[in-house]
């Protein structure tokens, strides 16, 4: 076939100035990449060095149609340069490009070009029927997210990560930090670029969903283990203004012999932004407080923001040396804010994340002030970075113009503090993120859903979304419990909502309870929000609440096996219950249960006021009430009371995981 030839194990199609190029990138899956010039090599990205199959691709050139397999996944190219995925062993077809028109564009469209960079859209078919997960992390409430619009873009709570799982048996992934969206409509999918240099995306294919998880984090990164003190229980509150204060919670949480793992310490304890350290007013003797912690077996998270003041100690220095982000127009600031000593909001800048030097610059003043006196748990807050406006574009990182790279800013901020922790010698990394990209899970990202309302609505949210979490290839997710936005603690609604999150949270995969409580005040150093404690919510929550502290310690030995599975094989312990039963048609549509592992089954109650629901039994299995015992049958949909004591939770029948008192 004329323009296609063999090129060092890969398959290349070339016509006039455009190149397509598609090579075997980790098991049953290939990579494509295509521009108007030679691929590039070096261009960000999300996918980790070719893992080795130990196996030659299979590559044919015939007369119209040029071939390349690798294990069970096909591409074939035709003559027009048009491609289409197959399943090696049956000849289905997987996914194919589409054409925007029969004269042009094809399915690849290259922008006008600004410099080296263009807007491209890669254009592909679409399936009746469809289901499409993953994507990241979304507010929109659903699972299913065929029939979406996509901004690519991170912002809080809204988090993108372009790898999709298909019903069709195939998983995609965008791999390209650019700016832009994907359209998921009924008359084809459309990814768009707004600046980049070459298209890039990958496409495996497996057996079960199972599978394209190993596959995809197999090429973008496994998570480390898990630290087991991680599975515990987190508090947290919108500020502990003082030291003393943080530790008058841990002695209290001693006096009521309630668990504890891990207590916060939030924004504004630091003297400015940029000043990565404790404020001395407000904590005078910080070496003290981490010892007593330690005693206490309490680990302490600090605040990380990646904004630097400049009337802070560190500004001058960073600007000098070109470790903040610039601008492509106007003065290099890139958000206002209220800091600590000024009265009115005042312009803040970010460090560049993408710049290794200033990686380096932002993790030793943290090794200086915070490791070096016992820290060892990172809240990485605000790291889409979030800028006001919201205009990317006018923004110039290290790895390239704000358009092409924005999005892989909250991956290179966890990588940071990654690599600082791993030259001192440490394996147990944990990083609290409010953003992620593709392969956040390789440098110990645990993601949480951002500041979300404190609603039923919310709550039913953070279902779907934490499920299309485990989909995107990051295990370790949590949600602030209860919602950050609002929450009156002495109301019925609200204690009925903290209760019903709490049974919802003690079987994530991480345990957190944080949030912005009534009455509240103006964003500002002064700001300290309502009281945020498992006691602050009544007596009658409080039993509740309690009962779930020491359910997560019974889970903690299961959660830890599932963690384990995790690290080694990329299957998140939280699923949609088609991850374990793709044979069960019914539960692909189950969008507010979700199994735990193989053997825990939770169907979260999420209606203010209700006290039963309905849930359904994937085919296959037999299933055990946690509480009360009954064994149903799976394959089947049944209603059982749901007292505001407890949800509805099933054990696989013959599992041995421990659940009740």
């Amino acid at each position: 076939m004329r323009g296609a030839h063999e090129s060092d194990g890969a398959l290349e199609w070339t016509h006039g100035q455009e190149t397509v190029r598609i090579e075997p990138w980790g098991r049953d899956s290939l990579r494509v990449r295509a521009g108007f010039a030679p691929v590039v090599d070096d261009l960000p990205g999300a996918l980790v060095e070719r893992p080795d199959s130990g196996e030659a691709p299979g590559i044919t050139i015939g007369d119209s149609l040029a071939r390349i397999t690798n294990g069970s996944l096909t591409a074939e190219i035709d003559t027009a340069g048009m491609l289409r995925f197959v399943d090696a062993n049956d000849g289905g077809e997987l996914l194919a490009e589409q054409p925007a028109h029969f004269w042009w564009p094809g399915p690849r469209l290259y922008g006008s070009s600004s410099g080296s960079s263009r807007r491209m859209e890669q254009c592909f078919r679409a399936y009746d029927g469809e289901r499409i997960y993953g994507l990241g992390q979304h507010t929109h409430g659903l699972l299913d997210q065929k029939g979406t619009v996509l901004d690519l873009v991170q912002r809080n709570a809204e988090v993108s990560i372009p790898f999709l799982l298909s019903s069709r048996g195939y998983g995609f992934l965008w791999n390209n930090p650019a700016v832009g969206r994907v359209e998921f409509a009924h008359n084809g999918t459309r990814w768009v670029a707004d600046s980049t240099r070459q298209l890039d995306y990958w496409v495996t294919t497996g057996r079960t969903p199972a599978d394209l998880l190993g596959n995809y984090t197999e090429v973008t990164g496994r998570p480390p283990m898990l630290p087991e003190w991680a599975a515990g229980f987190w508090q947290s509150k919108l500020r502990y203004r003082s030291q003393e204060e943080l530790l008058e919670v841990v002695r209290e949480y001693r006096r009521r012999g309630l668990p504890l793992s891990v207590i916060v310490s939030d924004f504004f304890h630091w003297p400015h932004l940029g000043e990565w350290k404790f404020d001395p007013a407000e904590y005078p003797d910080p070496a003290a407080m981490l010892r007593e912690l330690d005693e206490a077996g309490v680990r302490l998270m600090v605040s990380i923001w990646p904004s630097v003041n400049p009337l802070s100690e560190n500004f001058e220095r960073m600007s000098r040396e070109g470790l903040l982000v610039e601008t492509e127009a106007g003065v290099p600031y890139h958000a206002p804010w209220r800091d600590k000593g000024f009265d009115v909001e005042m312009p803040v800048a970010f460090y560049d994340a993408t710049n290794p030097r200033a990686r380096r610059f932002v993790w030793d003043r943290a090794r200086e002030h915070y490791y070096e006196l016992g820290v060892r748990v990172w809240w990485l807050d605000a790291c889409e970075p979030e800028i006001r406006p919201g205009t990317p574009e006018n923004l110039r990182f290290a790895e390239g113009p704000g358009r092409e790279v924005f999005n892989l800013y909250p991956l290179r901020h966890a990588q940071g503090f990654h690599d600082g922790m791993r030259e001192e010698g440490e394996t147990e990394i944990v990083s609290l993120c409010r953003s992620a990209w593709a392969g956040s899970q390789r440098y110990g990202a645990a993601l949480w859903s951002g500041d979300i309302d404190a609603t039923f609505e919310s709550l039913r949210a953070q279902v779907r979304a934490g499920l299309n979490v485990a989909l995107s290839g990051i295990p370790w997710w949590t949600t602030d419990i209860g919602g950050f936005h609002g929450g009156d603690p002495d109301s019925e609604y609200f204690r009925e909502l903290v209760v019903r999150w709490f049974q919802y949270g003690v079987f994530c995969p991480l345990f957190r309870l944080h949030g912005n409580r009534d009455p509240r005040m103006p964003l500002g150093p002064e700001m300290t929000g309502g009281p945020n404690e498992v006691w602050s919510f009544g007596e009658q929550a409080y039993e509740s609440i309690r009962e779930t502290l020491f359910l997560r310690e019974r889970l903690r030995p299961y959660l830890m096996e599932q963690m384990r599975v995790a690290h080694e094989r990329g299957l998140p312990p939280m699923r949609p219950l088609f991850v374990d039963y793709p044979g069960d048609e019914r539960v692909w549509d189950v969008e507010d249960q979700f199994l735990l592992g193989p053997d825990v089954l939770v169907a979260p109650v999420t209606e203010y006021g209700a006290r039963e629901r309905s849930v359904r039994l994937p085919r296959g299995d037999r299933w055990v009430g946690a509480w009360d015992g009954r064994t149903f049958d799976g394959g089947t949909t049944i209603t059982v009371g749901a007292p505001l004591e407890t949800v509805p939770v099933f054990r696989r029948e013959g599992a041995t995981v421990e659940l009740g008192t």
